[in-house]
Parts: structure tokens; sequence; C-alpha cells
């Protein structure tokens, strides 16, 4: 009986252990069968999920692109010692790179077209030590890549500095683990707590005003012991910093612009990094960035140099007779000590650049990107940067800042451009300095044949030499210039022209948060962290609240009525969006514009005359307005067009033939 009993006790473990392998090997083979057929769900059921690596970028991927190729960056000790490798249905690696630091490897992979949707895990391994496993996801896409669309000169932007818009959620001001970690609203060149969910708080009072997108600088992570306000030193390329909120705020911002019809345009900065980014303590390349070796030479003791800042001669990328050095100083040259200049002639830095513009567009569902600086990187790598995103983003929009007052060099980075050296640039909206600066020299020169109203006559008579005028963004200012009030030396009349002008142009009109309100730096012109000030009504006890017009002057009140009903028109005119445009040279202080399209024309009259002045109104005959009925969208007032028009007062009269 006690052997039998043995027996017994023997019997029901291995029974047990049977029944376990029996049941193992028929979950692995339906494991294996879901992986092959590729059932997301199944193989998510299945799956268990490990983080080992300490990072890989991107984050996750979709299937459904045009481009099937997909290149991990793998950053983990010495992981160039090991193996990868993938089992998943269409999941293929091609090639597995190594770096110059061992603690890196770059896997291509192939994602066919028939690939699921799902999670799998990458295992990582090396004969005689525990695999390392990470799971990666591929998501199925939202929407095709045709329906991703870019802005255009329907839209008019709203630019913000997310720092001094607003405090939306003041338990994120302070992040203890990062380097500047402290808010001060009286340094204008500390943080001071504005963030996305201030932003969005507000997106009513945006919409309101007329804008139908909005641009936030760079919202990403700026682990940088100072200055991290403006986000150009970005840190991590793929993380939100939290002292603007989550992820998931800044997807909840995009959800809500959507829903409104409106634009999320994300600012971005390929030419360099801050120097506080993860990767500057180890370089995965001898040639990462530009100036590298020196970097790493006095990399203890960094202050920059002269002999490794750009020249910032901007004209090397178009100049014929530039020499070999001039061309590589400007465009191998750090912008600033505190910003390593990206090397995109390096595959692999090209490759996450990119990729890490395609992953956000995705993950944000964007209306258009700002890239930061474009003239400064490599151009070539730039035309492929643009033209990766615009292949797979065929309605997609991509605004370049080139900050030049000469039109040749603006539209040099237009695609649809001439050039003669070849270059296609695929980039459909460069940054209209010229006609910026033209404006501000127009207003404030006195009336003379080569001197005032003539400048923006004589600037918008340039758009001969772009490809497609009405896809360049123009602005009265921005986060880097003295504001439009300051440069016009706090004329409200010549503000209001400005605007009124900009707005009824052929181009993608960008205006400046606070340019509503007469926000200036009249104190310090020119000061970046002035230009960039609270937007008052944005923290809380602020005394003054221009979101609800508390303690506004009459004039800032005045200046949002007049910008919010010139925006609201220019919402629905297909004159001004796509209309014909004829003017006639300034005579007598006045200069006159028309934008036609079908049974729409606006006419958009500046007057600098301080007193009476009569218009006579057979000049414009060829315009065909004669005997209709026209309407002041400022004032409502309406008339016929005959015979002449009396012009009261300095300043723009907006007239329509249409009745809404």
């Amino acid at each position: 009986m006690r052997i039998y009993s043995k027996i017994k006790k023997l019997i029901k473990p291995i029974a047990a252990i049977g029944l376990l392998y029996v049941f193992t090997i028929t979950l692995s083979c339906k494991n294996q069968s879901d992986m092959n057929l590729g059932e997301a769900d199944d193989n998510i059921s299945a799956l268990i999920e490990k983080n080992d690596i300490q990072r890989i970028e991107p984050l996750n991927w979709w299937i459904g692109f045009k481009n099937s190729a997909l290149q991990l960056l793998v950053h983990h000790p010495n992981i160039s010692e090991w193996t990868p490798e993938i089992s998943y249905q269409g999941v293929s690696i091609e090639n597995v790179n190594k770096a110059d630091s061992p603690n890196y490897l770059f896997i291509d992979l192939n994602i066919s077209e028939n690939t699921k949707a799902g999670k799998f895990n990458i295992t990582f391994k090396k004969e005689g030590v525990t695999d390392l496993v990470h799971t990666y996801e591929l998501k199925s896409r939202e929407k095709s890549s045709d329906a991703y669309i870019g802005f255009d000169s329907s839209d008019a932007i709203y630019l913000i500095t997310p720092d001094r818009f607003a405090n939306g959620n003041p338990e994120n001001d302070v992040i203890e683990t990062l380097r500047e970690n402290t808010i001060d609203r009286n340094d204008d060149y500390a943080r001071h707590g504005g963030d996305i969910q201030g932003i969005i708080n507000h997106l009513d009072y945006i919409e309101d005003l007329g804008f139908t997108a909005i641009w936030p600088c760079p919202l990403l992570t700026n682990d940088m012991s100072q200055g991290s306000y403006h986000g150009y030193a970005i840190t991590d390329y793929y993380q939100i910093d939290p002292r603007f909120g989550t992820l998931e705020a800044y997807l909840e911002m995009s959800s809500k612009l959507s829903q409104k019809g409106m634009k999320l345009i994300m600012d971005q900065v390929a030419n360099h990094c801050g120097l506080e980014h993860w990767w500057m303590k180890d370089l995965p390349f001898k040639d990462w960035i530009n100036h590298q070796e020196y970097y790493e030479k006095n990399i203890d003791n960094w202050t920059g140099g002269d002999n490794i800042t750009t020249n910032h001669r901007r004209t090397t990328n178009q100049d014929i007779y530039a020499s070999k050095l001039d061309k590589q100083n400007m465009n191998v040259g750090w912008f600033v000590s505190a910003m390593p200049d990206l090397n995109q002639r390096n595959p692999f830095m090209a490759t996450y650049t990119i990729q890490n513009s395609i992953w956000w567009i995705e993950t944000a569902n964007l209306g258009g990107i700002r890239q930061d600086t474009y003239p400064y990187p490599d151009k070539d790598f730039m035309s492929r940067w643009a033209g990766e995103i615009m292949k797979e983003y065929p309605n997609f929009s991509i605004v370049g800042e080139e900050w030049s007052y000469n039109p040749l060099l603006v539209g040099y980075w237009q695609d649809g451009a001439n050039n003669k050296d070849g270059y296609k640039s695929n980039l459909k909206s460069p940054m209209d300095f010229p006609m910026q600066n033209a404006i501000v020299e127009a207003f404030n020169e006195d009336e003379e044949w080569d001197k005032g109203l003539v400048k923006i006559y004589q600037g918008l008579a340039n758009d001969f030499h772009y490809a497609t005028p009405k896809d360049i963004m123009l602005f009265p200012d921005n986060h880097d210039m003295s504001r439009i009030f300051t440069q016009l030396h706090g004329n409200i009349t010549h503000t209001k022209m400005t605007l009124s002008y900009i707005l009824t142009l052929p181009r993608i009109p960008q205006v400046y948060y606070g340019t509503e309100i007469l926000m200036h730096d009249f104190d310090k012109p020119g000061d970046h962290g002035l230009i960039r000030s609270d937007f008052p009504g944005g923290w809380h006890g602020d005394v003054t609240n221009a979101f609800t017009g508390k303690g506004l002057k009459d004039e800032q009140k005045d200046m949002q009525a007049y910008l919010k009903k010139v925006l609201n028109y220019r919402k629905t005119s297909k004159a001004i969006h796509e209309g014909k445009t004829v003017h006639f040279a300034p005579e007598n202080g006045v200069y006159v514009l028309f934008r036609i399209f079908e049974d729409e024309t606006v006419v958009h009259i500046i007057n600098k005359n301080e007193d009476t002045v009569t218009l006579n109104l057979d000049r414009f005959e060829e315009i065909g307005l004669k005997g209709k009925s026209m309407r002041n969208i400022i004032t409502g007032h309406q008339f016929f067009w005959e015979g002449n028009i009396t012009l009261d007062e300095k300043g723009s009269t907006i007239l329509t033939t249409t009745l809404k």
C-alpha cells in the first residue's frame, strides 16, 4: 500500500507535466498559426510584453505606408554584441548596422503591404546570455495619406509661444528631474508656466477671432539648464516636454482643433538639437554631428567657439561664385554653442529625421509642419526630407524659414522654382521676409517717388519670380523679431493697415499671438524675452484678461474687433483665397489692390493722407465694377461704385461686392 502511494504521488506530477507540455505545444501551435496569419488580436492576447532595451526609436510604426522600409535606432549598453530576431508575418530584417559606438544598432526592416497591425517581440540574442526582448507595435493608420490636408491660402495661422500664452495646468510648472525647474514670470528668459492645456482652454477664443490653424513653437523636451522655454534646443525628439504637458494633452489639442475644422502645425528643428540631448553623451557615429571631433576634445569644458559656429551666409546655397570654405562654414557650423549642428549627410541621421517627422504627422494628425532655419542644414537632405513627406502625404504642407529680404533667395526654396542649378526643394511654402520688410518700410517712410507705398507695390511685383505666390507664408511679425506695433513706432493706424493688407494678399497669413491687443517690446526693441511676453489673462490672478476683455484699453479692444472682422470675412472669401490679383501703382499717397473671383471682388484701399482725399474711380474701369453695389466689411456701409470715393481719414478701406 505504501509503495502504491509513492507511485501514485510520482504519477501525479508526471501527468501534470505531460498535460502542461501538451497545453504548451497546443498554445505554441496556435500562437504560430496566429502569427502566420497576422491576426493582431490573438497576437496581443498571447504576447508577454517586455521592454529590456533602454531605447528604440521610432517608438512605434504603422502599416500601409507607400514606403515599406523602417529603420530602428536601438540604444542599449553593448547592444552591438547582440543579434536581433523578429518572427512576425510580413516583417523582415533586411540589414543590421553597427555604429561606431558599441551601444547602438540600426536595424533595417521591411514591412510588406499585407502585414497586419499588432505587437511583436524583437529578440536580441547573445551566446551564453539570457535574451533581451523588446515588444514593438505596428498600428493601423487612422486615415489614408491623401486625407492629411495641409494649410493653404484659405487658412489664417495663429503663432503661439506656448510658455507665454496661458498656464492651464499649474501642476506641471516645475518638474524636479529636469535641469531648469523653476518658474519666474519676472524674468523674460525664465520659464513662465504656459502649457498645452492653456492653449486648449482658449481654442474658442482663437477660433472666434477667425483663425483656422495654430502654430505653437516647439513643444518637445528641452532639458537645458537655461533658456528652455522657447523650445528650439530639443533634447528628445519623441517626447513632449512635461512642463508643457503630456503626449495625451498634445493629442487632445489636435483632436479638438480637428473638431473645429482647424489645423495643428508642428514646429520642427532638423538643423540642430540641444546640447543636453540624450545622445550627446554617447554619439553613435564619429560624424553624427558637425565639428564632432572638436566637440569631443572639449566636451569637459565646453564653451563653443567662433571656429565652429555658422557664418550665416545663406546666399552660399545659391551663389555660383561662393567659395567652398564659405559654403562649408554655413552648412556645418553650429547655430549657437548650445545647439549642436546635426550632420544630415550621415545616412542614419537623415533617415532618423525623416522618420521622426512622419511619426509626428501620424501620431498627432498634423495639418502641417513649420521647419526652423531651413537653409542651414544640408540642402540636398532638405530636398529629400520634404520630398519623402510630400510623397507620402501629397496634400500636406510644409513651411520653411528663410530669413532673407531678397525674393530671389526665398523663391529658390519653393517647389516648382526654375533654378539654374536644377535644385528641386519639394518645399511648398517658404516664408515671405522680403514682403514683411517692404511693408514696414512702406508705412514708416514718408511718401516719395521711391519711398513709402511704392515699396509694397514693387514688393508684390516680385511675385513673377515665385512658382506659386499664394502658397508663401506672410506675417507682420513673429517670435524672433520686434512686434509689428513696435516696428511701426506705436502707430495703431499703420498696424491696422499692415494687417488688412497682409490678410487680403495672395498669401498664407500668420499672425503672432498678442498682435490683436497691440502687444509690444518698446522697452527693449528686439529683445527675445520681451517679444515673447505673457498674454494677459493666461495666468490666474492676472489683472488684465485679453480673453474676456477685462482691463483692456479701448484701442486694444478696437484692434481685437478689427482683426476679428477682417479674419472672419477672409475665412469664407474665395476672392482672397484663390482670386486673381490686380493692383494699381500708388498715386498721391493712395494704393488700391483688387482680388477677383467670379462674382466676388474684394477691394483694398490704403490711404496714407492725413487730410481728406478724393479717389476717382474711373481709373479702375478695367476691373468692371462700375454701378455695382459695394459694402465696407468693417463698417457695413454700402454704396454704388461710380464717380468718386471720398477718403475722410488715413487708413485702410476694405470693400466687397458680396452681400455676406
